[in-house]
C-alpha cells in the first residue's frame, strides 16, 4: 500500500470526518493554532516578516519522523515560515539534537519544535527558552513537562492502555506470557515508560513506579478482560527499530519460547519481533503504537493485532502555526483540560474488535494514515 507522506489541503478536507471519528473530541483550549483538525488555516501566514522555526526530530529514517518532516515542509509557506529541519543520527543521539538546538539559537529562530530524545536534552531546551525562543515538544513530553513551553502529543498512557485492554480481551482468560519490547534500557523517556506502563495498566497488571519500566511483579494475575495468570518474560530495548525489535524478541524467546503476547514501543519494532517469531515457527499477539500506513497494513495482514494510531502531521503543523502566531503577537496555546500537554488524539486500530474497547478498522485507519 502506497500513500503520500503528507496530506494536501484538499485531501485533508475530505478526511476530516474520519479524523474526528478516530481522534474523538479534542478540547483545544484557547487555540493559538488556526485549525483543530491538523490542517493549516493560513491564519498565521499573514505576517510580512518571515519567521524562523527549527524542527528537530529523533532521526530522519523512522516513518513517523519522516512524515512529520514532510508535513511541516509542506505547511511552512502557508505560515510564512523559514523552516530548518534537523535530527539526531539515530534514536539515542542526544548530542545531535543539542547541536541542532544551539544552531537554532545562533540562527535567531523564533522557535523550536522538537521530539526530545531524552532528559539529556533538557538543559539545551532550557537554554533556547532563556534565549527567547518558544520551544514546543512534539510526540514525546519531556520530564518535567515545564522544561518546554508546551507539548503537542498523543496521550501515550492512553495509547498503551488501549493496547492492554484489547490484549486482555483477546486472551479471554488464557494465561498471558508477555514480552515487553521497550525503547531504551539506559535512558529515561516519557513516551517509553508511558506506553509500557499504560499497556500493563490496560491489562490490569499492577505497576510499581509509573515512570519506571521493569519493576512490576513478574508473575501474578491480570484483571483485564476475563482475567487470568500472567508471566512477564522480559523487558528488552529495541531502540525503536526493526533490527532492534528482532534482536530483542530473539533474546526474549531464548528465555521463554512460549511467549504469546508481545507489546512493542512502535511498529518498526513490531515488524522485527514478528520476523523473530516467524523464524522460530511461532506466533503471538502483537500490539504496538504508531498508526503509519505500513503499520496499518500490518494490521490488515494480521502481523500486528492492534496498534494505537497517532497523528504526527497534526503535531507538526499545529506546533508550527503556534510559533508563527506567537512571533506575530498572537496568543499562546493552552494544554488540554486535566493534562500537562495538548492532546492530539489517538485511536486503536484493529480488525478484531473487543467489547468495551473503542477502535476503528484498518480500512478506516488506512484513509487517515501517514507515511508509505
Amino acid at each position: 500500500m502506497h500513500r503520500s507522506s503528507f496530506l494536501t489541503p484538499s485531501r485533508l478536507a475530505g478526511r476530516r470526518a474520519l479524523v474526528a471519528m478516530a481522534t474523538g473530541t479534542l478540547v483545544l483550549g484557547a487555540a493559538a493554532c488556526g485549525s483543530s483538525d491538523g490542517g493549516s488555516s493560513g491564519a498565521s501566514g499573514g505576517g510580512a516578516e518571515k519567521v524562523g522555526v527549527s524542527l528537530i526530530t529523533k532521526d530522519s529514517t523512522n516513518p513517523f519522523f519522516v512524515a512529520m518532516q514532510k508535513g511541516a515542509k509542506a505547511d511552512a509557506d502557508k505560515n510564512n515560515v523559514t523552516l530548518t529541519v534537523a535530527s539526531g543520527k539515530q534514536e539515542g543521539d542526544d548530542a545531535g539534537q543539542i547541536t541542532a538546538i544551539e544552531d537554532a539559537i545562533a540562527r535567531g529562530d523564533k522557535g523550536v519544535l522538537i521530539t526530545p530524545m531524552s532528559n539529556g536534552v533538557n538543559a539545551a531546551m532550557k537554554k533556547a527558552r532563556d534565549a527567547g525562543l518558544y520551544v514546543i515538544a512534539l510526540d514525546t513530553p519531556p520530564d518535567p513537562a515545564d522544561t518546554v513551553d508546551i507539548t503537542f502529543a498523543t496521550d501515550n498512557r492512553a495509547a498503551g492502555k488501549l493496547d492492554g485492554q484489547w490484549a486482555a480481551g483477546q486472551l479471554a482468560g488464557k494465561p498471558a506470557v508477555i514480552a515487553l519490547l521497550d525503547l531504551f534500557n539506559d535512558k529515561i523517556v516519557s513516551v517509553d515508560y508511558n506506553r509500557d506502563q499504560g499497556f500493563l495498566e490496560g491489562m490490569g497488571i499492577d505497576v510499581k513506579d509509573p515512570k519506571k519500566n521493569g519493576d512490576e511483579d513478574k508473575t501474578g494475575k491480570y484483571t483485564g478482560g476475563k482475567g487470568g495468570d500472567y508471566t512477564i518474560v522480559c523487558n528488552e530495548p529495541g531502540n525503536g527499530a526493526e533490527d532492534g525489535g528482532r534482536t530483542a524478541m530473539e533474546k526474549c524467546l531464548s528465555k521463554n519460547p512460549d511467549i504469546n503476547l508481545v507489546y512493542t514501543i512502535n511498529e518498526p519494532t513490531a515488524v522485527g519481533a514478528n520476523a523473530a517469531l516467524k523464524a522460530q515457527g511461532k506466533t503471538a499477539l502483537i500490539v504496538s503504537v504508531d498508526g503509519g500506513c505500513a503499520g496499518v497494513k500490518s494490521v490488515t495482514d494480521g502481523v500486528i493485532g492492534a496498534t494505537a494510531q497517532q497523528y504526527p502531521l497534526k503535531m507538526a503543523t499545529l506546533g508550527m502555526e503556534a510559533i508563527a502566531k506567537i512571533a506575530r503577537g498572537g496568543e499562546k496555546p493552552k494544554v488540554s483540560p486535566g493534562l500537562d500537554f495538548y492532546n492530539t488524539g489517538v485511536a486503536l486500530v484493529t480488525d478484531k474488535k473487543v467489547d468495551g474497547v473503542d477502535s476503528i478498522s484498518s480500512a478506516d485507519a488506512a484513509k487517515i494514515c501517514w507515511g508509505n
